[in-house]
Order: C-alpha cells, then structure tokens, then sequence
C-alpha cells in the first residue's frame, strides 16, 4: 500500500500551487457576486478563461478544452489544492462540469467547438432541462415532448428546478422524442438557446429567501430548434442523461469532502453533546474521504464501482445535513449571518457562495436530492452490494 503521491503527481502539485500563488484575482475584484449559478461576473469570466488558457480549468482535458492531459492522479491533488484553499474554478458549475463534459463525450466536433470550448472559457453559461413536474427522481417518465420535422424539432412541454436558467445562454434539455417506444428508450438531449422564441423562464424564490433566486419553472411553446443541435444519437438520450449524472455526482461529492473539511474547522464545539457531535463529524469526514480515496485508486486502474459511487454520494449528503444542523445549533443567532457581513473574503472563497449556516442547512436538504436522491442510492446499494431482491 502506497499513501504518498509519486514525483510526478507532486511535481504537477507545485506547478498548480506556483500558478495560484501568482494569479489569483485580487480581493477587490470580487464585489460583483454572482446572482445565479448560470451568471458570471466579468472578473470571474477573466479568471476562469485565464485558467482555460493556461490549462488549469480541467487539466484531465486536453489543451485545446482547458486541460493539460493530466492523469488522474494529478486531477486529484489539483481539486485536493483547490479545497485547501477553498477556490471555485467557476460560478457555472452546471455549464463546465455537466454540460461541458457530457459535450465532449457525446458530442459532434462542431457542437464541442460551438458550444463547449465558449462554456469552458465563460463566454456563454449553461443549465440543465432534466427534472419536470411528476418527472423528477423518475426522470426517465419526463413528458416534454420533441417532434422531428426534417431541419428542426419542435419542443412542447415545461421543466422544474432548472437551476440559473434565467440567467443561462443555453439549455441542455432532455425530451421526448418517441412516445411509443418504453419510457428510458424514447428521450433525446436538445441544446436549445433560451433567447428562442417560445422559451419562457420563470425563476422562483427558495427557502433561502426572496433574494436567493437561482430555481426555475422554463416553458416551451412551439419551440424550434435545429436538427443539429441533438446531442448523442436520436432517442439514445438516456445514455446522454446518465453520462451528465454521473459529472453531477463526481460535483457533488467534491463539494460534500469539501464542505465536510470545513465544517471541522469552523465547528467549535463545546460542552459534551457538542463535543460528541464534533467527533461523528470528523469520523464522517475521514469515512467520506478514505472511500474517495479507494474509488479514486479503483479508477486509476481502470475499474468502475457504480455501487460504491452511491455509498459515497448517500454518506456525503446525509452527513452534510448533520453536520450543517449540528453547527446552525453550536453558532445560535449568529448562524443567521452571512459572512461578507462579519470578515473579509477572497472573491473566489467558498464561504461567500455558502453564505450563512442557516443558508448551508438549508440549502443541504437539495444534496439528498440532486444527482439521484437518498432513496434511490439505498435501493442501489441494497441490490447491489448487499444483493437484497428487488421485491
């Protein structure tokens, strides 16, 4: 067993820290925040094409998508040096590590130039049409519907909790486009521009308050899209739509390490039931962390273990949520106040996206949800780990 990195790794580590040390935006240039995660600000488009150019933004990419061909290992140790520093790479997570990545494995050499390379470098944002009224954890029963009609499909229908759409330039969207054929068979994936007449987004509040305005209702009346903007094969959108689950899950288990780590630093516990809170959160965390890292050496040889994915993203969501109530409870009145009000921050730290412990509470209930909820993970793991029967 191995519990160091090789020369290489590490040697690939410094270069990274060399270039943070060097180019990271200054404080000031931060004061505008984002207002959705499909909006960014001037500064943050710089540096996140800075990051593109210099092949940073993915390294596991090859340079001509923002990366340096970078193994996996090195991919690795560089999200391990953005979390000691709690940096975002961008404040379109949807658009570069779900939108992106499934173009650059599903799509056509001119889609990946049209709209994946302007996604990677912040000239254009990207959301996700999936989750529809009465489709959303059975995503595979959407209703949104797709006709083809020689150079284009017409899209009817309406999606939910489209996260930053409002704000977005383009829409993954997942429709029909085979009523007959069984439900996980008939779906394509559309890129469709959200200026197209017949798109309508309506974003809505969430419990975080009036001023957190990232979800959406998107409508779509008559909708026409070209024929040249469908991702993957007609009616193997499915295949499309586990692939970008699978980038989702590979997101949210970064931010659950991550969130975790802090957690552990800025939980004071005190007095005993604190206390023995503090100690499950770090047993949680060091869990979380050395089933990463033994699906990360699974990976590195070239295994999949989709059963051991689900462990990860069931143990990191269900602890994030204690934990976040654990603190909300230790900070009392102070857990209602978000940091930038209480202590200066880097315009790309961690802490002013997570804002307030009562906002990281509140918004940890969505982890439980997004990239396949709870419920779904646990029948996963019950057929196929522990090999339970179905029924």
């Amino acid at each position: 067993m191995q519990l160091t990195f090789d020369a290489d790794v590490e040697a690939f580590r410094a270069e990274f820290i060399a270039f943070l040390d060097q180019q990271l935006p200054a404080e000031a240039d931060g004061f505008e925040r984002p207002r959705s995660c499909s909006h960014i600000p001037d500064w943050a488009g710089r540096w996140q094409r800075k990051l593109f150019d210099n092949g940073w933004l993915l390294p596991g990419n090859p340079p001509e998508f923002g990366g340096r061909n970078a193994s996996l290992l090195q991919q690795y140790v560089h999200l391990e040096e953005l979390a000691r520093r709690r940096i975002y790479l961008t404040f379109n997570p949807q658009g570069v590590g779900i939108i992106a990545a499934s173009l650059l494995t599903f799509g056509t050499p001119e889609q990946k130039q049209r709209w994946a390379v302007p996604i990677l470098r912040a000239e254009l944002t990207a959301s996700l049409g999936m989750s529809e009224p009465g489709a959303g954890s059975d995503l595979a029963s959407l209703k949104t519907r797709a006709v083809h009609a020689g150079d284009h499909f017409v899209v009817n229908g309406q999606k939910v909790w489209t996260s930053g759409a409002h704000d977005a330039d383009v829409l993954l969207t997942f429709v029909r486009t085979d009523p007959d054929a069984p439900k996980h068979k008939g779906i394509s994936a559309l890129l469709i521009p959200t200026d197209t007449p017949g798109v309508v987004r309506r974003p809505f509040a969430s419990v975080c308050g009036r001023d957190d305005v990232d979800f959406n209702e998107v409508f779509f009346t008559d909708v026409q899209v070209p024929a040249e903007n469908l991702v993957g094969p007609l009616n193997r959108g499915w295949h499309v739509a586990t692939g970008s689950l699978g980038h989702e899950r590979a997101m949210l288990w970064k931010d659950y390490a991550d969130l975790l780590h802090y957690l552990t630093v800025d939980f004071t516990p005190s007095g005993a039931l604190e206390r023995d809170r503090y100690a499950t959160l770090v047993m949680d965390t060091q869990a979380m962390r050395l089933l990463g890292t033994a699906a990360l050496a699974r990976a590195a040889r070239g295994e999949e273990d989709v059963p051991a994915q689900s462990v990860l993203k069931l143990l990191g969501s269900e602890a994030v949520q204690r934990a976040c109530e654990d603190a909300l409870h230790a900070a009392g009145p102070d857990g209602l106040v978000h940091p930038a009000f209480t202590a200066p921050f880097a315009p790309l730290n961690l802490d002013s996206h997570y804002g307030s412990w009562f906002d990281r509470y509140a918004r940890s209930f969505a982890g439980t949800i997004a990239g396949g909820t709870s419920e779904i993970q646990r029948n996963i793991i019950a057929e196929r780990v522990l090999g339970l029967p179905r029924n």
